[in-house]
């Protein structure tokens, strides 16, 4: 269950319906996330598999960590690791994650947390879960999602946001029957905490059984939509979708979202992140950890990481310390 709900959504501020002149976005695909593992072990879907960089422009990757119930000692989280080049964006739907970096960002990510890593010109971080659920286990569920930053930006400063679940913008559907929380951009003149350089907008919004959720979007942005959990369907023709999949509109100003009307047995709702952004137009040059423009920018990209020129892990950590252990002399 999302950590951020709310007792009623009739209490909160109302997304319009778009007008009879608004343009319904038809669905250009719907693909399947396939099953991988990241970092030292923990299981993922690859969300954007098989989808085209020019329908996912300005978005580079994202994975579904989880949703997965882990045993005591099973927790798993990554290594020290280098960025360049974009934005990490990580959403902890339920469980916990620590993030640390070389800039000095870091803090823990939980209860409907974001956090928002700009890499720009180089850093390097590690996200672990904390001792405490090393120790338990429970339940582990979150997105990480990569945004291309323009040219002009790759080599900007590192930086670092925490956006905490109550600074979430909240929304409903008229009829109360969707809650949307709004995490960066803007939708029907409300807007969201986070920051961008990149103009993107990301809402995660639950869904009852047979609610619709209609959203103005704006007509130069790209827009997709990705099943967290449930079932239903997209588009104005009703396009079904289940767990894990991910769906490409096409251009229109508006979007439909709609739960189907009984439950698929594991989950009342249907979950949905709903992701758009400015295309940046520009050539991606993509490898492991770095998004750059051209080959040659990558290749400086591994040789200044290997030069240590992105940054120096912080005193008292190891290049790698499991939760518990003790960091050697």
């Amino acid at each position: 269950m999302p950590a951020v709900t709310v007792d009623s959504t009739l209490e909160l501020a109302r997304v319009p319906v778009p007008g009879e002149g608004a343009r319904q976005r038809p669905v250009r695909s719907v693909t399947s996330a396939p099953a991988g593992f990241e970092g030292e072990g923990f299981p993922v879907r690859r969300a954007f598999a098989g989808v085209s960089l020019s329908d996912l422009d300005p978005f580079i990757h994202m994975d579904q960590m989880g949703e997965v119930e882990y045993a005591p000692g099973e927790p798993k989280g990554t290594p020290w690791h280098p960025h360049r080049g974009f934005e990490t964006v990580t959403y902890m739907i339920d469980g916990e994650f620590e993030h640390s970096d070389s800039h000095g960002g870091g803090g823990k990510i939980t209860d409907g947390a974001t956090q928002w890593m700009t890499a720009g010109s180089g850093i390097l971080h590690i996200e672990t879960p904390p001792e405490q659920l090393v120790v338990s286990g429970g339940l582990f569920h979150g997105i990480q999602l990569w945004v291309n930053l323009p040219r002009a930006n790759k080599w900007n400063p590192p930086r670092y946001q925490s956006i905490e679940g109550s600074q979430a913008t909240l929304l409903s559907s008229p009829d109360g029957g969707a809650l949307v929380r709004l995490i960066a951009g803007e939708v029907a003149g409300h807007t969201g905490p986070g920051s961008t350089f990149t103009p993107i907008t990301m809402i995660h919004a639950t869904l009852r059984p047979g609610a619709q959720l209609v959203l103005p979007w704006r007509e130069d942005f790209n827009a997709l939509v990705y099943s967290l959990s449930g079932h239903g369907s997209v588009g104005a023709a009703g396009r079904p979708m289940h767990t894990s999949q991910l769906a490409v509109f096409g251009p229109g100003d508006a979007l439909t979202v709609a739960a189907g009307t009984k439950p698929d047995g594991r989950t009342p709702d249907f979950d949905v992140l709903i992701l758009g952004g400015r295309p940046i137009r520009e050539p991606v040059a993509h490898y492991g950890p770095f998004v750059m423009n051209t080959k040659q920018e990558l290749i400086q990209a591994f040789e200044d990481f290997q030069a240590g020129r992105m940054g120096v892990i912080p005193a008292g950590r190891t290049p790698h310390t499991q939760p518990g252990e003790r960091a050697p002399r």
